[in-house]
């Protein structure tokens, strides 16, 4: 998973037409670090998104913007939308990220 470090950049990847998923996480974020120990092989599963984390400490404004009131949250982004939204109550889990993913195809 590529880091997002300026709001350029996040700008710029999510105006393509590729989707792109965006994982807000936080480094003294627990649930965020459980989420790192599970996600690779969901990552090899749906590599039809382009994926990438942003440190919602280090660009609030992006997620004020995109309502990303707890973390880890997975927001999936094309041609400058949100397409979906995996709010951190309900991504606790590999089933409940997997469902999430499964439901947008």
């Amino acid at each position: 998973m590529k880091t997002i470090t300026t709001a350029e950049q996040f700008n710029e990847l999510i105006a393509g037409d590729q989707k792109v998923l965006v994982k807000f996480y936080a480094g003294w974020c627990p649930d965020c670090t459980r989420m790192n120990m599970f996600i690779d092989p969901i990552i090899e599963e749906y590599n039809q998104y382009d994926w990438y984390e942003l440190n919602r400490d280090e660009l609030p404004e992006i997620a004020d913007k995109y309502d990303v009131m707890g973390i880890p949250s997975l927001l999936i982004f094309q041609n400058g939308e949100k397409l979906a939204h995996l709010h951190s109550a309900n991504a606790k889990t590999p089933q409940q990220v997997t469902e999430f993913l499964s439901a947008q195809q």
